[in-house]
């Protein structure tokens, strides 16, 4: 008995992952950089406040100010390395120009008024809208200007002209302190749109889609 046409056919499902696992292992050593630099920098911070606020002592890690600074400049090694890893596997794969760009004012604009609105597609995770690429894009500005101050708080006589240019060492700290703030805010974020989507986990820890079959389930089930 000859089998239908339309069962034989392979079918049209995109097998792909979703994110690469570059991409995953990025991500989830960037996340682990962020939390530690940030949870040493809240201790780093309290030894000298320049805000009339200090962080609660069980959020922050180290202990003490050499402690915290240790944990700091460990995680900053981290931040750095696996940073310039994913810069460089995004622009080699051309996955900046496809996931992040374009980005218009207009859609922006469009996509927020959507997401307030409950309205926005979450259906296909391979695709950024644009209010999602301005904050990638924005989160990674961020770093840059984080590892920028980073380095006149840490080095400020190596870099002189650096520190100049940022406004010296004690407005350095207040924008590495502020740069932070952003950091966290977009962390809040993210976890907040991971609970509404929580497949997004899944397919930065397996890679694909849930429900969509490996290329070897996909084959297997044409050989049935």
């Amino acid at each position: 008995m000859k089998r239908d046409a339309h069962l034989s056919m392979p079918t049209s499902i995109d097998t792909s992952p979703v994110h690469p696992l570059w991409m995953r292992c990025t991500h989830w050593f960037n996340a682990l950089a962020v939390m530690v630099l940030v949870l040493s920098g809240w201790r780093i911070y309290n030894a000298a406040p320049f805000f009339p606020f200090t962080i609660p002592a069980s959020a922050t890690l180290g202990g003490w100010l050499g402690g915290a600074l240790q944990w700091h400049f460990a995680a900053m090694w981290l931040l750095v390395v696996n940073g310039l890893v994913y810069l460089v596997m995004n622009v080699a794969s051309g996955r900046l120009a496809r996931k992040f760009f374009p980005v218009t004012p207009a859609g922006v604009r469009c996509d927020m008024v959507a997401a307030l609105k409950g309205r926005l597609s979450h259906a296909d995770p391979r695709h950024y809208n644009n209010v999602q690429r301005l904050a990638y894009l924005l989160v990674i500005l961020d770093i840059v200007l984080l590892v920028l101050s980073g380095l006149v708080l840490w080095k400020s006589v190596q870099f002189a002209t650096l520190r100049e240019l940022l406004g010296g060492y004690e407005v350095a700290r207040r924008i590495h302190f502020c740069a932070m703030a952003g950091a966290v805010a977009f962390v809040v974020v993210h976890l907040v749109m991971v609970a509404l989507v929580p497949r997004t986990l899944l397919t930065m820890l397996g890679g694909r889609v849930a429900g969509t079959p490996s290329p070897i389930q996909d084959r297997s089930s044409h050989d049935a």
